[in-house]
C-alpha cells in the first residue's frame, strides 16, 4: 500500500503504520518546524509544501491521509467554517483525492466540524468527496480508549473509492460496537479542588499549599532525567525515590491546573485519571493552565517528552536540529499539540489492512483479527 500524507505535521500516520509494511510516497507540510522534523525523520521521502499545488505523484497512491487545519472549526476558535481560508482547505483535500484517485482516504479534524455552519460545512465536504466517487463513513474517536492517558476526541472520516458499499463503515465500526452494550461512563468527581497559592514564576508550586480531597498531592514516579533537569525548577535531589504508581489511583500521574475564578493569579489543581487533551497553545509560558506532574516538593509542567508519550510518539521524536541548535521546547509543544494520536491512526490503518485482506480473499472482516493480519 502506497500512501500520500498531507498536512503531515510531525507525521503520526507513518509512525503508526510502519509495521504494516506500507510505503509513504510523499509528505506535505508548510509549517517550518514541522518540516524540519519531517526532513530529519524521513530524509528519503519526498517533502512537498502546500498540498494544493500537488497535481500528481511519482506513481499511483492507494491511500490519501491528512488532517487540514482545525482552527476554523474548533470551539476555541472563531468558528469561521468554510468561509475561513484555513477551513476551505478541507474542500481542497477532497479535490486532491479527486485528482489522485486513491482507493482509500483518511481524514481527521475536530468534532465541531460536524456542527459549524449548522452542519452545512461538513455536508459540503461530504458532497465534495461524493463528487469524487467516494463512499464515506465518519466517527468521533477518543484517544483515551486506544492506550494513551489523554482525553482527545477527534472526527475521522474514511472514504473508499467506488466498489461494494459498506467498506468504509466496516473500517470505522466494529460489530460489537453497535450492540448497544456501551461501557459504564466514568463517575463525575464531586470534590472541590484545593487551591495552589504559590505562583508559577516562583520556582514551582508548594505541595503544602495544595490539598486535594483533604490530603496532600501524592508524589509520583516520572523520568528522573527530566525531573532533575534545572529547567524544570523542581530542585529534586538526583536519585531521590518517588512514590510508586498504584492501581487504586491514589497516586495520580497528573493534576490539571487552572485559574481559580475571581482570585487573580490563584490556581487550583484537580486530580484526574487522564490528562486533559494537550493543545498547541498549552505549552505557552504565559499560561497558568494545563497539566502538571506532582512531585514531593513541587508541581511541574509536563515535558515535551511526556507530551510525545501522551500522543503515542517515540521519546524525543521532535528533538531535532533546528537552526543553530536543537529544537526549543515551545516549538515542540506546538507541533505535538497539533498532531494526531498515533494509537488511533494505528487502529485505523490496521482496520484498512484487514479490510483489504478480506476483500482480496473473500473473507469476513469480523473473523480476521489485526494480530493475525499484521506482518
Amino acid at each position: 500500500m502506497r500512501y500520500l500524507s498531507v498536512c503531515s505535521g510531525i507525521e503520526a500516520a507513518s509512525v503508526a503504520w510502519g509495521k504494516l509494511g506500507w510505503h509513504c510516497a510523499g509528505l506535505a507540510e508548510v509549517d517550518p518546524f514541522a518540516r524540519a522534523v519531517l526532513a530529519h525523520r524521513f530524509p528519503d521521502t519526498p517533502l512537498h509544501g502546500d498540498f494544493t499545488d500537488i497535481r500528481s505523484t511519482d506513481g499511483p497512491v492507494d491511500l490519501l491521509v491528512g488532517g487540514p487545519p482545525c482552527q476554523s472549526f474548533s470551539v476555541s476558535g472563531k468558528r469561521g467554517g468554510l468561509d475561513d481560508k484555513r477551513g476551505s482547505l478541507t474542500l481542497e483535500f477532497a479535490r486532491l483525492a479527486g485528482r489522485l484517485r486513491p482507493r482509500w482516504v483518511v481524514f481527521e479534524n475536530v468534532p465541531n466540524f460536524l456542527r459549524t455552519g449548522g452542519g452545512r460545512d461538513f455536508g459540503e465536504f461530504l458532497r465534495a468527496m461524493g463528487d469524487g466517487g467516494y463512499q464515506c463513513a465518519w466517527r468521533v474517536l477518543d484517544a483515551q480508549h486506544f492506550g494513551v492517558p489523554q482525553r482527545r476526541r477527534r472526527l475521522f472520516v474514511v472514504g473508499h473509492l467506488g466498489g461494494p458499499p459498506g467498506r468504509s463503515a466496516r473500517v470505522l465500526f466494529e460489530r460489537q460496537g453497535v450492540r448497544r452494550d456501551s461501557p459504564a461512563r466514568r463517575a463525575t468527581g464531586t470534590e472541590v479542588a484545593g487551591a495552589l497559592t504559590t505562583g508559577a514564576g516562583s520556582g514551582g508550586y508548594k505541595l503544602d499549599d495544595c490539598q486535594v480531597g483533604g490530603g496532600h498531592i501524592q508524589p509520583v514516579a516520572f523520568d528522573l532525567t527530566q525531573c532533575t533537569h534545572p529547567e524544570n525548577r523542581c530542585r529534586f535531589d538526583p536519585g531521590a525515590p518517588f512514590g510508586s504508581l498504584q492501581a487504586s489511583g491514589k497516586n495520580a500521574v497528573a493534576y490539571n491546573v487552572f485559574p481559580a475564578s475571581g482570585q487573580g493569579s490563584e490556581l487550583r489543581a484537580a486530580p484526574t485519571e487522564l490528562a486533559t487533551q494537550i493543545t498547541a497553545a498549552a505549552g505557552a509560558k504565559s499560561s497558568g493552565r494545563g497539566t502538571r506532574v506532582a512531585g514531593e516538593w513541587g508541581v511541574r509542567r509536563l515535558t515535551p517528552r511526556e507530551w510525545e508519550r501522551l500522543q503515542g510518539f517515540p521519546d524525543d521524536w521532535t528533538l531535532v536540529p533546528w537552526r543553530k541548535g536543537l529544537a526549543p521546547k515551545t516549538r515542540r509543544y506546538k507541533a505535538i499539540g497539533n498532531s494526531m494520536a498515533v494509537p488511533v491512526m494505528r487502529w485505523i490503518g490496521e482496520r484498512i489492512f484487514v479490510e483489504e485482506l478480506g476483500h482480496r480473499w473473500g473473507a469476513n472482516l469480523s473473523v480476521i483479527s489485526t494480530e493475525q493480519a499484521t506482518p
